[in-house]
């Protein structure tokens, strides 16, 4: 699958997933692809935890309670350092996104489904929770992670607006009439 068809069949996965595994291998080349995104003067603030053995993944899916966690195969953790690396700003959030959107397409490519959970996280200290459990050091966060499974129901990505209606060459487009 090229870059432009990941990209196009690429979406927010929230169904239920099939018992089958995830082969480490693929794991592994799916976080990489993470790993490969750019970030603020290369300071590569993000880290990952991948989480695959059964009962560590039921504890995460206890903290993270949402129906998509039940079935994952396998969950990735994106942990985030906030420190300062250019002129006192920090990039770690910006660092984190571009892994993310780099780990979603690999995911598409490889045949799998996910879904991007970052909202969830912040309530009822769950990131602090998820951190905990996997004794991530307290000068990081998680920011936001990912279910990983073979999904069992068929998705596509919702509509899209129109290039017109969300971009123009040498001005800002105008709202849709």
């Amino acid at each position: 699958m090229d870059v432009f068809e990941a990209i196009e069949k690429r979406h927010s996965y929230r169904g239920p997933f099939t018992v089958q595994a995830i082969p480490r291998e693929h794991l592994e080349q799916i976080v990489q692809a993470g790993m490969l995104a750019p970030s603020g003067c290369n300071a590569q603030t993000t880290s990952f935890v991948i989480v695959d053995d059964p009962n560590l993944l039921a504890d995460v899916v206890a903290i993270v309670d949402k129906p998509v966690m039940a079935d994952a195969r396998a969950v990735i953790v994106c942990i985030v350092d906030e420190s300062p690396v250019y002129h006192g700003m920090a990039f770690g959030v910006e660092d984190c996104a571009a892994a993310v959107e780099n780990i979603l397409l690999a995911t598409t490519a490889l045949g799998y489904a996910t879904v991007w959970i970052d909202g969830a996280l912040r309530l009822e200290d769950k990131a602090g929770r998820i951190a905990a459990l996997l004794k991530i050091p307290e000068a990081l966060s998680v920011r936001v992670i990912l279910p990983l499974g073979v999904p069992a129901e068929a998705r596509s990505q919702p509509q899209k607006r129109s290039f017109n209606e969300r971009a123009a060459f040498n001005c800002f487009p105008r709202p849709a009439q």
